[in-house]
């Protein structure tokens, strides 16, 4: 454990884990360095952090600190830059019969059999495909910090996906996304983040943080798709001039 001055509070408490596998890259150990967002600045922190590249998941805030890798690298969209290529242009055209619906932040069972239906399908081994509707339900409302929840929706009604997503101080900071695993043609995942772009646009926010891209990992690669993209490094956030690290397409 250690206690790290912050311009929010007297004492910001940060922790670190202990060693586990790595989820993304086989062979490799992850550790995270984390504190818990709590109290009357618990959004102030969390859009500073974010701004340093932790993420949140639950009432946690977090970044990679693992022993000799350094793959995971923050990126994020620059909203006012950014225009869809052809490639987004199609997946817009794709899902031109859905539109993207901002709700509570508040989860339920029609979110959750979705939810479950993607797990099942796309992360079978997980924790999270074991997850219970009460799980979920925890997942989305633990830690809300100006907490926003996006959802792809058909003309009929029908729900394709959400996006649970952070408002913070310059951007909105994509907690977690879900979606129908059975619409493959229609690239929901990258669907959902054009919606968040969209809504940033029209709440005057100048970027959308996407995570951590990790160039060995297939998960994260459809990332690396957004462009102009920002990355944080050593000397800030600049603009990703050619491949993302680990990029090879």
């Amino acid at each position: 454990m250690s206690i790290i001055q912050s311009p929010y509070r007297p004492l910001q408490q940060f922790f670190r884990s202990g060693p586990m596998p790595c989820p993304y890259i086989p062979g490799r150990v992850e550790r995270k360095l984390f504190t818990r967002l709590s109290g009357p600045q618990a959004m102030e922190v969390n859009s500073s952090l974010s701004k340093a590249g932790f993420r949140r998941s639950h009432d946690i805030v977090y970044r990679p600190v693992c022993p000799g890798c350094n793959a995971c690298v923050p990126v994020r969209i620059p909203v006012a830059l950014y225009q869809p290529d052809r490639a987004m242009r199609r997946i817009i055209r794709r899902n031109e019969d859905l539109r993207i619906v901002p709700r509570p932040a508040r989860g339920t069972e029609e979110q959750y059999r979705v939810f479950h239906a993607y797990q099942r399908a796309r992360h079978v081994d997980s924790d999270m495909s074991r997850m219970s509707v009460s799980d979920f339900t925890a997942m989305i409302d633990e830690g809300q910090v100006d907490t926003h929840l996006f959802e792809a929706r058909g003309t009929d009604d029908r729900l394709y996906g959400a996006v649970l997503a952070d408002r913070l101080e310059d951007g909105f900071s994509a907690v977690y996304s879900f979606f129908d695993p059975g619409e493959a043609r229609r690239s929901l995942g990258s669907f959902l983040i054009l919606g968040l772009v969209e809504a940033a646009r029209l709440y005057g926010l100048s970027y959308v943080y996407l995570g951590y891209w990790i160039g060995d990992s297939r998960k994260m690669a459809y990332k690396g798709r957004f462009r102009p993209l920002e990355m944080l490094g050593r000397d800030g956030w600049s603009l990703v001039q050619g491949p993302l690290p680990g990029q090879t397409d």
